[in-house]
């Protein structure tokens, strides 16, 4: 049953979306960053094989520093509307090296609560001025979609859902935390130099008490 505001107007199915920097990043994504591009260096499909390993296995004090702010981000995240302190997860993660022309199709993430996105590096990418061709590309950028489709078909002025697309230009130190089911892509990485970053899901560990009551009158 949904509580209205007493003058029967609702909100109904919003999505929360966070984006925020990591106080400290600087010197951990050195680190990381190092640790990824080693990686790379051994597991030629790093990147796209990544359902072979788990990136937050690894107990390098680096990676465990990013498994807690990632913690930290998603209690915030739950606790949003009310503490879910009863809630329990494991985080499944994989690093991503995008060199020159690399970007990921539009996709979500089956099986989990939550996805999320923490940025390692960040190459500047070329003005548009530089690039020949069409001057509307954005490269190195994530867009995220609405998840009801054409609904701003219905929209009029001054209505904050007419823009379908979310698009997010990261900085290194930036993670960004969304509902799993959400449709994003990666704009391509135009810099000669790699994009590094951790994808990750929050996969929750179900039981009977996470169930929500629901009335089907």
């Amino acid at each position: 049953m949904h509580e209205g505001d007493g003058d029967g107007f609702l909100s109904l199915w919003p999505t929360r979306f966070l984006q925020r920097r990591l106080p400290g990043h600087e010197v951990a994504n050195q680190v990381i960053g190092g640790l990824i591009l080693e990686a790379d260096a051994r597991h030629q499909d790093l990147t796209t094989d990544y359902r072979s390993r788990n990136f937050f296995e690894d107990d390098h004090p680096a990676i465990s520093w990013l498994r807690d702010c990632i913690n930290k981000t998603v209690i915030d995240y739950l606790a949003r509307d009310q503490p879910r302190d009863e809630l329990q997860w494991s985080i499944q993660g994989w690093a991503n090296v995008n060199r020159f022309g690399d970007y990921h199709d539009l996709h979500n993430h089956p099986h989990a609560y939550l996805s999320g996105t923490y940025y390692v590096a960040v190459p500047t990418q070329p003005t548009r001025s530089e690039l020949p061709g069409r001057g509307d590309r954005t490269p190195g950028a994530i867009s995220f979609y609405d998840p009801r489709p054409q609904a701003n078909m219905t929209a009029i002025e001054g209505d904050p859902q007419i823009e379908a697309e979310h698009l997010v230009q990261p900085d290194a130190g930036t993670i960004l935390l969304w509902p799993s089911f959400l449709h994003h892509l990666v704009h391509p990485n135009l810099s000669n130099d790699p994009r590094i970053s951790i994808s990750f899901n929050i996969v929750l560990k179900r039981g009977s008490a996470n169930l929500p009551d629901q009335s089907f009158d």
